[in-house]
């Protein structure tokens, strides 16, 4: 049997069936979707190496995977999908062993059980593939405006949210491919969503009007209070750990540019001193006209790179805190300098401490980029050094050369 040749049957069939099957307020099921969802089963179905026929099931199953959704806008579509499936390919002459795999595997995308045939659980894993991937965010815009187009009405952020949250907690991919591939991917964006949830929940706390009870309206008075308390407690945390996230990186940026320059002005110098002495060495009595022009570049090219080692030489530390410097809030538990000669349970005890301290965390983020800071200061201020070195000594050492060559004409 020619798979080659049906599943191109099959791709012209259903492309010919969205095309009868139009509908403007379609714009997550449609036949590019079809086109990406046989293309990440395929991905999936060639990383374990499966036999032709195996293959051509998973295709063929992608293939009609939401061709139901054109017909019923019911959950339960992939029946219909199954539907037109089977009459397709009984017509082509597809065994019925393989045309009943097909739907399995078709109808396993709906259930909440796991599916049982590699099949199914492939085509399931390819339906959800975009979960893990960068595009989730733009799948779900598509989907959201779909729907509803679909039902007529608004759907609320914070109700798609929270179904999206509910969606992904209870998701799960049925190959250790998948599983490997987007699990954390998948991760990232469930966090966000719960984060987005946090703030909205902030947000809609903040613009609560408050009351103003009578005497001895004491629900009212409790709920007002617990407004005021929520109102107190809400802290600009989002734009401090936006501040902070910003500053340690552009301070590691910067660390990452310092140590570029110094690589280069060791790298350079190294390399004029060994073309230098490479010259020079065994050959003095040749060179004795230019060896004091010789020796001054030399030094220049030497004290360049030492002012380079020193930005870039990094500061050994005792590497140990105790528990008062805990309870003192005086370590900074994110510098590797602090606790690189600690057990890890006296680290963790002491992370866990200030995790469960907004003022004592927030100190050693402070702490953490001043140090940084400090740091860079006197890495740039050694390469400032270097760079005028060799800047002022290269232009002193040809001015020497000139000189020599000029006098000893």
């Amino acid at each position: 049997m020619n798979y080659a040749k049906l599943l191109q049957r099959i791709e012209q069939h259903v492309e010919s069936f969205y095309q009868q099957h139009t509908d403007a307020r379609l714009v997550f099921h449609t036949f590019s979707e079809s086109e990406e969802l046989v293309a990440h089963a395929r991905q999936i179905a060639k990383h374990y190496e499966l036999d032709e026929r195996t293959e051509f099931i998973i295709s063929a199953a992608a293939w009609f995977q939401y061709t139901g959704f054109l017909i019923t806008r019911e959950q339960t579509y992939q029946v219909k999908s199954a539907e037109l499936a089977e009459v397709f390919l009984q017509n082509a002459g597809i065994p019925e062993e393989d045309i009943n795999e097909i739907k399995n595997s078709i109808v396993a995308t709906k259930n909440p059980q796991p599916p049982i045939s590699v099949a199914g659980k492939i085509l399931c894993d390819a339906v959800t593939f975009y979960l893990g991937t960068t595009k989730f965010k733009d799948k779900q815009r598509l989907l959201r405006r779909e729907l509803g187009a679909i039902k007529n009405k608004r759907i609320e952020t914070d109700e798609w949210i929270a179904e999206k949250i509910k969606m992904l907690e209870a998701h799960q991919y049925h190959t250790d491919y998948c599983k490997t591939l987007l699990n954390k991917t998948k991760e990232q964006h469930l966090r966000r969503l719960k984060s987005k949830q946090m703030e909205r929940r902030l947000d809609n706390t903040k613009s609560m009007p408050l009351n103003n009870p009578t005497a001895g309206d004491f629900p009212n008075e409790n709920r007002r209070r617990s407004q005021e308390t929520a109102l107190a407690d809400r802290k600009p945390t989002r734009g401090v750990e936006t501040m902070f996230r910003i500053s340690s990186s552009n301070s590691q940026k910067i660390s990452v540019m310092a140590d570029n320059k110094a690589h280069i002005m060791i790298s350079v110098n190294s390399i004029i001193m060994s073309v230098t002495l490479g010259l020079i060495v065994g050959r003095f009595e040749e060179y004795v006209r230019v060896i004091v022009p010789t020796i001054i570049l030399l030094l220049v090219n030497v004290a360049t790179i030492i002012y380079s080692i020193l930005a870039t030489r990094p500061k050994v530390t005792r590497g140990t805190f105790t528990e008062e410097d805990v309870k003192d809030k005086s370590v900074n538990l994110l510098f590797y300098g602090s606790f690189y000669n600690m057990d890890f349970k006296s680290y963790e005890s002491g992370m866990r401490q200030m995790m469960n301290d907004r003022e004592f965390l927030y100190g050693n983020l402070i702490k953490d980029i001043y140090w940084q800071g400090k740091v860079l200061g006197r890495k740039y201020k050694y390469l400032h050094i270097s760079y005028n070195i060799f800047m002022y000594g290269i232009a002193i050492s040809v001015l020497a050369f000139t000189i020599t060559a000029i006098l000893n004409r």
